[in-house]
């Protein structure tokens, strides 16, 4: 059982909220903060100017991005996993988000920040 699931709904296609997470000037300007995201299977990313960086593991558009992820802050070598499967539905998009491997010590401020750093940012980019 993954450590952290959310499922929220974006009043956009698909391919539309793939390009703001996986463009880094999407990616920025939806969050607000530097990043820099590699939009090839086992390139780099890195967003909130260094603090969360990592790795895209797999990556199917407009579907799927599969990522070993980590905050700057975690013991050396501590990644995680983070999958983003995104589903039509009506002309919206059902992202069901599960992340893996977090240190107990950053589940519960990583759990809350997902919806303050990315789904409520995310929404007010995609449907504004």
């Amino acid at each position: 059982m993954p450590q952290i699931r959310h499922e929220v709904t974006f009043a956009a296609a698909p391919a539309k909220v793939y390009q703001a997470l996986m463009s880094s000037a999407q990616h920025a300007s939806f969050t607000g903060a530097p990043a820099e995201v590699s939009t090839d299977e086992g390139g780099a990313f890195s967003c909130f100017g260094g603090q969360i960086h990592g790795r895209n593991v797999a990556l199917v558009p407009s579907t799927r991005i599969v990522q070993a992820w980590r905050a700057r802050t975690w013991p050396e070598g501590v990644f995680s996993i983070a999958r983003f499967e995104l589903r039509e539905e009506g002309g919206k998009t059902r992202l069901v988000f599960e992340q893996d491997g977090v240190p107990d010590d950053a589940r519960e401020h990583l759990d809350g920040g997902w919806h303050k750093m990315y789904w409520e940012p995310l929404r007010k980019y995609l449907e504004s």
